[in-house]
């Protein structure tokens, strides 16, 4: 299906570019979006071939790249080096070994409690005091947002869910394709019948046309995928719904966050997308929900 969504893009992009010529702007920046998307795909479809392992790698490394776009955002000092070596180097690496041992206990705990508690005093052994609480607190923001929100995609493959053992890997599928689809969708809606905006001076594509197409055509979509995962019909349309709603309002979150630091794009990573961010600010706020409601719903 994603192979026939790609296809498809990529054709409609080619008659876009034979019609109105490969140096016009936005047919450029359609066809880096595209391509960058055969790239992820491809990257993802590897993760999963290669199994458990290569999906917790994958993620772990796009978790680093994330934090390392993050922090630069931040006021962080010299001062702080200690703490911020410790969150890349000591809290990433154990967040992600938890999910892969399937360690609930400590993973479900370890960055919003004892990094969270940590990460200050390390900073302030340093005696560092000019503007301590907001290095902290964006740091620990980085915490959150970066490894332990990012975390929550890979340990769906920890679930135990009666009658659906083995297939777990499919809920990472679902949660990518229908959050991924409500941001394209929302955009396409917009484009046609955007009229009113959400939220001009946070992101002013954004509009209530489009927010209520592409979340309502990504929460159809879903419904229509309930036989990949172990929802019935009306579950898996709620639950899309769910994470579509969580995904925007994760994307309106972090488009706040970049205006606060002045910037269009969280980096350059990824032609046509921006920075690794850019791409998972939507699954970061809606993975750890779509987790934890699979996890106390539908989990042994």
């Amino acid at each position: 299906m994603v192979l026939a969504v790609l296809i498809t893009a990529s054709a409609v992009a080619g008659l876009l570019a034979q019609k109105k010529g490969a140096d016009d702007p936005l047919i450029e920046n359609l066809v880096s979006r595209i391509n960058a998307w055969w790239v992820m795909a491809a990257v993802l479809a590897l993760a999963f071939w290669w199994g458990r392992s290569g999906v917790v790698v994958l993620f772990a490394i796009c978790s680093f790249a994330a934090l390392r776009e993050f922090v630069t955002l931040t006021n962080a000092r010299r001062a702080d080096t200690w703490m911020l070596a410790a969150l890349f180097y000591i809290a990433l690496p154990l967040q992600f070994w938890s999910v892969w041992t399937d360690w609930y206990g400590f993973s479900s705990i370890f960055i919003p409690v004892y990094v969270f508690l940590g990460m200050p005093i390390l900073s302030a052994l340093r005696g560092e005091t000019d503007n301590f609480l907001i290095r902290v607190a964006e740091v620990q923001w980085a915490a959150m947002i970066a490894i332990y929100c990012v975390s929550h995609i890979p340990a769906l493959l920890s679930l135990d869910i009666p009658g659906f053992e083995g297939h777990t890997i499919l809920l990472i599928a679902f949660l990518v394709i229908v959050v991924q689809a409500s941001d394209v969708l929302q955009y396409i809606w917009g484009k046609l019948f955007g009229r009113h905006k959400i939220a001009p001076r946070l992101s002013p594509s954004k509009t209530v046309e489009g927010f209520l197409g592409g979340v309502g055509s990504a929460t159809i979509l879903g419904a229509c995928l309930w036989w990949i995962t172990p929802f019935e019909f009306w579950q898996a349309g709620l639950m899309a719904l769910l994470i579509a709603l969580m995904g925007f309002f994760g994307g309106l979150v972090l488009s706040a966050v970049k205006r606060d630091r002045g910037v269009k794009d969280w980096g350059a990573t990824i032609a046509g997308h921006g920075g690794f961010i850019d791409r998972l600010d939507s699954l970061i706020f809606a993975a750890p929900v779509f987790f934890h409601l699979i996890r106390f719903y539908w989990a042994v």
